[in-house]
């Protein structure tokens, strides 16, 4: 079983919730489903698992806001 590093795991879950509003407890991972996408970019993993599993992106309804 891959360990998953926890830098990794805490940009995937700012990715997951900057793109689908929920972390990866939220969306029911383990180790194993992490392990899954732990070779990809934090950020590339979290658009596949939400491809994968056909979750709804959150700029579909709320568009980003650019920063002041």
């Amino acid at each position: 079983m891959n360990r998953i590093d926890s830098e990794w795991l805490e940009a995937f879950d700012d990715a997951m919730l900057g793109f689908f509003a929920i972390d990866h407890a939220d969306a029911g991972m383990d180790q194993t489903d992490l392990g899954r996408y732990s070779d990809l970019p934090a950020r590339d993993a979290a658009l596949a698992f939400g491809h994968d599993y056909e979750l709804c992106r959150v700029d579909t309804f709320w568009p980003l806001q650019d920063s002041p």
